[in-house]
């Protein structure tokens, strides 16, 4: 799927919420970039490098999104931040494991 797909009144189409369901977790940014762009109220939805926030501002078409996330479980336990009442999510990438630098002993 190349982009979001919305019904005639502007909601995610089931094939749009079935992508974010069944997205790989080994593109979680590609999946926010996804996300952010199918979200009514761009105002609302902050993608930085490593972060993303949204708020669903009421609106059931986001409410929808947040729930395809949700049955993500593999996003949803690497990458949820926190949330709080009133819709408003926030989500982080996961940090790349350090790797130690090796003393040339072994």
């Amino acid at each position: 799927m190349e982009g979001p797909t919305f019904d005639r009144d502007g909601y995610p189409t089931e094939e749009t919420l079935r992508a974010i369901r069944e997205w790989s977790h080994r593109d979680m940014r590609g999946l926010m970039e996804f996300v952010c762009g199918a979200w009514e109220y761009p105002d609302y939805a902050k993608l930085t490098e490593g972060c993303m926030e949204l708020v669903t501002g009421g609106w059931s078409g986001n409410e929808s999104l947040i729930g395809a996330l949700q049955e993500n479980r593999m996003f949803w336990m690497m990458c949820w931040l926190k949330s709080e009442r009133g819709g408003h999510y926030w989500f982080e990438l996961p940090k790349a494991p350090k790797v130690e630098a090796s003393d040339g002993e072994g």
